[in-house]
């Protein structure tokens, strides 16, 4: 069987992918000493536009470029953020997902430079998140604070509320540890305070298909309790068909047991109206048990209010 000596490894060209990027040379480094590891950074255009992600196509903008570098044989595997790739659609064909990484934090994270907690923030603050999800939930919580749009990488966004264009950030925990700026972080949000995306703090390696070699050198760096919880969830996402305008949120917990659990939430995007299925797999498995808690929301009305927000 032919044996990787090299792997050439994509990602988008933030401070934060490439962060990423480290961590699998680094754990790939263990797992094979001796093994080369070479970067192909690319930008995408879900980098480059700073607008509404829904005019680009949804979350597949920050997926597109590096999965073209990929088929064309330009690099052996892709980092992606589990969370920026669609599940609405199949991944491009020839392609397939070879490991996910160990889960990091989940949760979301407050940063207020004077220290405030989300609780504590007067009417009026202003939030810097573009998120839809966010915004929906700081909606149906927290009314009196205002959201104010703000895309870009965690870094850039960093440098948008030091110029004062917010008073307050909302990013995800795992981000800010990656690019080692956690020590800013004023409150952290529990789940049930602020129900996480689809595929937080995963990060999955994408190879071609075929590249056997590649794909026997880096499974080994899989966490199969986070597979299951991605499966679960992505399925969860795919079955309810949601566009990039839609306020989805939901997470799977995998217990030392072996249990497997999957609480989902879909909200409309003013935060009146909030849908929320939690099941046990049981004998399920996870692929099922992401279609059970979808189809729980479904009975609840979730297709219809997916289907009435403008995208």
């Amino acid at each position: 069987m032919a044996t990787a000596e090299l792997i050439r490894i994509v990602s988008r060209s933030s401070p934060m992918a490439l962060a990423q990027v480290e961590r699998v040379r680094a754990e790939l480094a263990d797992l094979h000493p001796g093994l080369r590891t070479q970067v192909v950074p690319v930008t995408t255009s879900g980098d480059r536009w700073m607008g509404d992600l829904a005019r680009l196509g949804g979350k597949g903008a920050f997926t597109k470029e590096v999965d073209a570098a990929l088929l064309a044989g330009e690099a052996d595997v892709a980092v992606h953020c589990l969370k920026d790739v669609p599940a609405d659609r199949p991944l491009p064909a020839g392609t397939v997902f070879s490991a996910y990484l160990r889960r990091d934090d989940i949760r979301d994270a407050l940063i207020h430079p004077e220290g405030l907690t989300l609780d504590q923030l007067p009417a009026g603050t202003r939030i810097g998140t573009s998120s839809v999800r966010r915004i929906a939930q700081l909606a149906a919580s927290h009314p009196h604070l205002t959201c104010v749009p703000m895309r870009g990488n965690a870094n850039s966004r960093l440098a948008k509320l030091a110029a004062g264009e917010a008073d307050a950030l909302l990013l995800a925990v795992s981000g800010l540890e990656r690019i080692g700026e956690e020590a800013r972080i004023t409150d952290v949000l529990g789940v049930d305070a602020m129900c996480p995306p689809i595929g937080a703090g995963i990060l999955v390696l994408q190879c071609r298909e075929g590249d056997t070699a590649t794909i026997d050198a880096v499974t080994g760096l899989g966490h199969h309790d986070t597979w299951r919880e991605a499966a679960a969830e992505r399925m969860f996402l795919h079955v309810l068909q949601g566009h990039c305008n839609s306020p989805i949120a939901g997470y799977a917990k995998a217990e030392a047991d072996g249990r497997l659990s999957l609480r989902g939430r879909v909200f409309s995007p003013d935060g009146k109206r909030v849908l929320d299925a939690h099941e046990w797999a049981g004998a399920l498995d996870p692929e099922d048990l992401g279609t059970s808690v979808a189809l729980a929301l479904k009975r609840q009305g979730a297709q219809e209010l997916i289907a009435n927000i403008p995208h």
